[in-house]
């Protein structure tokens, strides 16, 4: 069974959103026994660098992980393999889509600590959707058993669009984060997203997990939608400038040079990977009106 665009006479039979035209998954491709993370957030709010710190925290409790970066920019693991590696749609190209032409170095590239490092890429601008992006990449790594052996999957998904290819990712994972800052832009993307996972976990098993506020100082805006909408903050790392280094010297933060404050933070992202493996509690968040966003966070 292919992946499919389910059209609208076949939404009552789905019901993934009113209105909704979903991209559906091959049911039978399934990840395993791995628990997955699907880590969402606005444009530019720092889902690349969370993932990659966090999967390098698992790695460092012992985990063998394996973080997909679904964005064109095929910048998610960036800092863990110090280049920019080839997305699966480049390598499939080079051999006409028979993926069993390839072999797992073509994809599959291996990050600090063990980490391994997959882009799924996306397709060209305007031409196709990044749901079968996301199904592509999942049954490759199944047709070359790379899931039987890890232990966690994190998918770092592009920005802040929560449309049915875009929320593919969603049909695999256990938890869905939210990476927000403590500002309105990023908290009404939140609120979407919120809307967004609530409506695939009616079919799939995919639960919210929690916000990692980030680039933040404080967190009361963020705090106050948490009590509005029921969500919790798992981990809060503010806005220090070794994490913008970080990222310029082509490390994850686990490998910058040592001072307090970033002991601090990786202690922190030590903490949430624990958490989180231990078994975040499911949230039943509920999303608030576009209007109600805006008296929330003191807008006149």
């Amino acid at each position: 069974m292919s992946d499919t665009l389910v059209r609208p006479n076949n939404l009552l039979r789905r019901g993934d959103g009113d209105g909704s035209v979903q991209v559906q998954l091959d049911p039978g491709v399934k990840i395993g026994t791995a628990k997955v993370f699907a880590v969402y957030g606005k444009g530019g709010i720092g889902k690349s660098t969370t993932s990659s710190n966090l999967s390098v925290a698992f790695s460092k409790l012992g985990k063998r992980v394996l973080q997909i970066g679904c964005d064109p920019k095929h910048d998610s693991t960036f800092t863990l393999t110090k280049h920019l590696q080839p997305t699966v749609i480049d390598v499939l190209e080079t051999v006409n889509f028979h993926s069993e032409e390839l072999r797992v170095e073509d994809f599959v590239f291996q990050g600090y600590n063990g980490v391994m490092c997959v882009e799924a890429g996306g397709p060209p601008a305007g031409t196709g959707c990044g749901g079968y992006v996301v199904g592509q990449t999942v049954k490759l790594l199944k047709e070359h058993h790379l899931l039987e052996e890890t232990d966690v999957v994190i998918f770092d998904v592009l920005g802040d669009v929560v449309c049915g290819g875009f929320a593919a990712p969603l049909q695999h994972a256990d938890r869905a984060l939210i990476v927000a800052a403590n500002d309105f832009d990023s908290i009404f993307a939140m609120n979407r997203i919120v809307a967004a996972i609530q409506a695939k976990a009616r079919n799939y098993n995919v639960r919210l997990g929690g916000v990692i506020c980030n680039r933040s100082a404080a967190t009361d805006q963020v705090d106050r939608y948490n009590a509005a909408t029921g969500l919790s903050t798992l981990a809060h790392f503010p806005d220090l400038d070794v994490i913008r280094r970080s990222r310029l010297k082509k490390s994850t933060l686990f490998e910058m040079e040592s001072s307090p404050e970033l002991e601090a933070v990786k202690l922190e992202y030590l903490r949430l990977a624990a958490h989180l493996w231990a078994g975040a509690e499911p949230l039943e968040g509920s999303p608030l009106k576009d209007r109600e966003i805006f008296d929330l966070l003191g807008y006149e």
